[in-house]
């Protein structure tokens, strides 16, 4: 069974730096993809950061040259670097892993982890 926990959020005044985790556990499946998505209130959950199963990433228009996501395939972890935060990336950060077999996968969520930037 695929686990996702969240860490790393919180309070942080506008133009500071977070770094938010997502470790993921379990065992019989591989780990193909992780992304991160946020969800502000009264909003639709977006996109903020891809990295797919090649190494390669991609990044909402919104947080490009402010966020970098990176991985360590050993530990099945994902990372969000978060800099020069604005009040507009207040929201709650959910990390989407897709897992499944060798060749097939599905989408797997965690549970989320709120960001607050204060201005």
């Amino acid at each position: 069974q695929v686990q996702i926990v969240e860490s790393g959020g919180g309070l942080v005044q506008a133009g500071g730096s977070l770094r938010l985790s997502c470790a993921v556990s379990g065992s019989g499946f591989f780990v193909h993809t992780m992304d991160w998505f946020r969800q502000a209130p009264g909003q639709q959950r977006e996109m903020v950061a891809e990295y797919h199963a090649d190494d390669t990433t991609a990044y909402a228009g919104s947080v490009k040259g402010r966020f970098t996501i990176s991985r360590e395939r050993g530990k099945n972890t994902a990372y969000l670097q978060m800099n020069s935060l604005k009040s507009e990336d207040t929201a709650v950060y959910y990390c989407r892993v897709g897992a499944g077999g060798r060749w097939d996968s599905r989408d797997y969520w965690g549970q989320g982890t709120q960001v607050t930037v204060s201005s």
